[in-house]
């Protein structure tokens, strides 16, 4: 489920849309197969899309300064870090025991 999905009580915004009576038609039996009213449904797939699409985002506009300042954190020699030490010798969750 996305982390925006919230109560039917919380919900406030209003949301208008049309569609073809085959694009219902789809949407009502996924929603029916997904165990989900209509709404939630669409609400869910269009806010997992919308948080895809924003995580799809390659591209980051940022002032020179802002740059010069990544470039910069980049090229400082690495610190010791106690909690990725501690974190990388242990054995993962899904390696075999």
């Amino acid at each position: 489920m996305p982390a925006l999905a919230s109560s039917p009580a919380s919900r406030s915004a209003r949301l208008g849309l049309r569609a073809t009576p085959e694009q219902e038609a789809v949407l009502r039996r996924a929603a029916e197969v997904a165990h989900k009213s209509l709404t939630d449904f669409i609400l869910d797939s269009a806010c997992l899309a919308a948080e895809q699409t924003l995580l799809d985002q390659r591209l980051f506009m940022v002032s020179g300064q802002q740059y010069q300042d990544l470039l910069d954190l980049l090229e400082q020699p690495e610190q010791p870090n106690e909690g990725l030490r501690d974190l990388f010798s242990r054995r993962a969750p899904w390696d075999a025991q």
